[in-house]
């Protein structure tokens, strides 16, 4: 059986961010679309875990990326309006259990594109 895997999210003025919080994931796939996003993969134990997100806002499916780590899966997608807040990351006004905002990197924007891109160049890098 597969079960959502707790996601975090944070909104920034280019970019938006999806934290998949999976321990020692294996078989990660993310697939991003304009609107949507699929998530799945394992954890050390073979638990599968899917996420699908139809999103707020349309995004640049090309420039977005991902990043696995330990201890989760980041995933940031670069906005199609840029400085447009999302007020939230899904398109349906309803919050599933297992989606919270990470408010450790929830912002105020003003003066942060800086920080941003620096954030980006750093994932890139990996």
């Amino acid at each position: 059986p597969r079960q959502p895997a707790k996601t975090l999210w944070y909104d920034r003025p280019q970019y938006v961010y999806l934290e998949f919080c999976v321990e020692d994931s294996t078989d990660v796939k993310v697939v991003i679309e304009d609107q949507r996003l699929v998530f799945s993969c394992k954890n050390a134990d073979g638990v599968e875990f899917y996420n699908e997100i139809n999103l707020y806002a349309r995004v640049n499916s090309k420039d977005s990326r991902e990043k696995r780590s330990d201890r989760s899966i980041t995933c940031f997608m670069r906005k199609w309006k840029e400085k447009v807040a999302w007020p939230r990351i899904t398109k349906e006004n309803i919050k599933p259990a297992w989606l919270s905002v990470d408010f450790d990197n929830w912002r105020d924007w003003e003066g942060d594109e800086e920080v941003e891109r620096a954030m980006v160049e750093q994932y890139a890098e990996v």
